[in-house]
């Protein structure tokens, strides 16, 4: 085992200060000799930064379908590496800021700007300890290992090098494993810990990889060995591979559960909400202001959600005159949860109603764009090993080089608490024109650069995905009262999700609270809502983003329409926002505006 080590954290370091020394070699040397203009050092910082951030950290780049750093994984919680990583922010922070803006063209201006933002939020992050927290059931390493291990996620096992490169990854992971346990032995002293409820659902993820070797999910890329093996050869990758598997991987997942149930579990807190952490109002409204990129503050959006809820439970009332329901909105939140009209008993029934959306609505996309990705999607059903604790459904984004399409996760567990009335605004939301339309053509456009064809910020990524939801019926959609429904309550939950992820952070609600709250406004089945108020313990703000963002594009969609009139175009609006990848959302509104600008009538200017 021990011979499989490397000292990655070193050649992390000596990684950094090379690019770091290359590239500013390379620009003295240009600039001795070329005088660049502003624009070339731009592209030359962007990228370079870039690069270096991909080698820092080899699981994004896996996830981009970039193979270079397949073998690796980098231990992104060490202190060593944390501290490397605010030198070099600091470093690119100054080294951009130096750039002239006033001699860029727009796009570089604007690429320059977002760059600034986000290394200025990422240094201000640096006085928060989430290294101290490093697991959680959303944010779990052993869960990602899994998705890799399996064959069916990211990582390759093409050929004999490719597993090769997992069991290399596999004694990283060991290392990740100790250092974890390191971190959160120092947030047990600190008061740094995670409530207890949330460690106790990552038991039950750590337990499900037990032995033997050749029965867990990580020999399944076994039972398709590349051809081009003898069958010796075959044989020694098989033996050596169920070794690893037996004697690195097994091992850290049971190590990291026991530390967990002996020593954590006993520490960590009955608390719920980051209030309760030092400094955690102060390290929440940081993680608002990433998660918006908005000044509002967790006080006022927890007001906008009261807002949104009451007047989404209206637009309910509405429905239920027309589908001609006698009783009240709680009434008919209970029959919609329960009326067997509703529910499939097979999974396979699940994922066949999602299926069967796909043509309906990508013959009407014409009609509202003109901009098409070239990467395909699947559609595919939760893993067991994650669904109890799992969201409804998710979107992994497709491999860059066309190597792997996209995925729309489906949660099949549970089928009491998936009802058929959500299918149609899910599918908007996590497929067409949702998270794969948007993701892929931004990925797809290789005139930005890569920091913004593979980034972007949560508020305009699930904020876009929740205006698709809206605009169903545009595409043909919800002509069904109960599917327009279940657009209603999937916006209505997101007007949830601002009450009570600033309820439980900012105000002190407990998990019960935050359910009571749940129950009283929606029509959420418990398993869901069980689900749902852990997620937002455990992933503090990244809730918020769904409606803010949503609100945010009615509002420019809104403000475009009435001021242009005839002249506004729905199709043109479209790309202006999906050309330029996921802005922040004030940059969002700057670029709208002007873009108004350029579509009024002169005598209106």
């Amino acid at each position: 085992m021990t011979n499989l080590l490397r000292p990655l954290s070193l050649m992390l370091l000596l990684a950094g200060l090379l690019c770091a020394c290359s590239a500013e070699s390379d620009i003295e040397e240009a600039t001795s000799a070329t005088n660049p203009d502003s624009a070339e050092l731009l592209h030359e910082a962007l990228e370079s930064y870039f690069e270096l951030q991909l080698e820092r950290n080899p699981l994004w780049a896996t996830f981009l379908g970039d193979h270079r750093f397949n073998d690796r994984l980098a231990i992104t919680i060490a202190p060593e590496y944390i501290a490397e990583s605010l030198a070099i922010e600091r470093s690119y922070l100054e080294r951009v800021e130096a750039i002239d803006a006033a001699s860029l063209d727009d796009a570089d201006r604007l690429s320059r700007e977002i760059f600034l933002r986000e290394r200025r939020h990422a240094i201000a992050g640096a006085a928060f300890p989430a290294h101290l927290m490093p697991i959680s059931q959303f944010r779990n390493m052993g869960n990602t290992m899994a998705q890799l291990g399996s064959g069916q996620g990211a990582q390759p096992f093409a050929k004999a090098e490719d597993f090769d490169a997992f069991i290399s990854r596999m004694v990283d992971f060991s290392r990740w494993v100790d250092q974890a346990m390191a971190n959160m032995r120092e947030g047990m002293i600190k008061n740094v810990v995670q409530p207890a409820i949330l460690m106790e659902r990552v038991l039950d993820q750590l337990a499900a990889h037990s032995g033997p070797a050749a029965d867990t999910l990580f020999a399944r890329p076994l039972k398709t060995l590349p051809e081009t093996l003898t069958a010796d050869e075959a044989d020694a990758l098989r033996q050596r591979y169920l070794a690893a598997i037996d004697e690195v991987l097994i091992p850290a997942y049971g190590t990291l559960h026991d530390f967990i149930r002996d020593e954590y579990l006993p520490a960590a807190r009955p608390t719920h909400g980051m209030h309760a952490l030092p400094n955690g109002q102060d390290w929440y409204s940081w993680l608002v202001k990433g998660t918006t990129t908005t000044k509002l503050t967790p006080g006022q959006i927890h007001d906008i959600g009261l807002a949104e809820v009451a007047r989404i439970h209206d637009a309910i009332r509405e429905v239920m005159v027309e589908v001609e329901f006698e009783g009240d909105l709680e009434d008919f939140f209970t029959f919609t949860a329960s009326d067997p009209r509703f529910y499939v008993e097979d999974p396979a029934d699940l994922l066949a109603a999602y299926e069967a959306l796909r043509d309906r609505v990508e013959a009407e996309l014409d009609n509202l764009f003109d901009l098409t990705p070239e990467a395909g999607y699947e559609i595919r059903p939760v893993e067991p090993y994650r669904e109890r604790s799992a969201a409804g459904a998710s979107y992994m984004r497709p491999a860059a080089d066309g190597s792997r399409p996209g995925i729309f996760y489906v949660n099949t567990y549970d089928l009491s608490a998936r009802p058929l009335w959500a299918v149609e605004s899910l599918f908007l939301h996590e497929a067409v024109p949702g998270h794969h339309y948007q993701i892929a053509l931004q990925q797809e456009q290789t005139d930005l650069p890569r920091f913004r064809r593979f980034g972007g910020n949560t508020a305009f990524i699930e904020g876009w995905a929740l205006y698709a939801e809206s605009l169903g019926r545009e595409l043909g959609l919800y002509t069904d009262p109960y599917q327009y429904f279940g657009m209603l309550n999937a916006e209505l939950w997101r007007a949830i999700r601002l009450v009570v992820d600033t309820g439980v952070h900012l105000h002190g609600w407990n998990r019960d609270e935050v359910l009571d709250y749940m129950f009283a406004n929606s029509s959420v089945g418990r398993a869901r809502a069980v689900a749902e108020a852990e997620r937002y313990m455990a992933i503090p703000s990244q809730a918020l983003a769904y409606k803010v963002g949503q609100l945010r594009f009615l509002e420019l969609r809104q403000r475009a329409e009435a001021t242009l009139g005839d002249a506004f175009d729905i199709r043109g609006f479209h790309n202006l926002i999906l050309r330029n990848g996921a802005l922040p959302l004030d940059v969002l509104e700057a670029e709208v505006e002007a873009w108004i600008k350029t579509r009024r009538p002169r005598d209106e200017v």
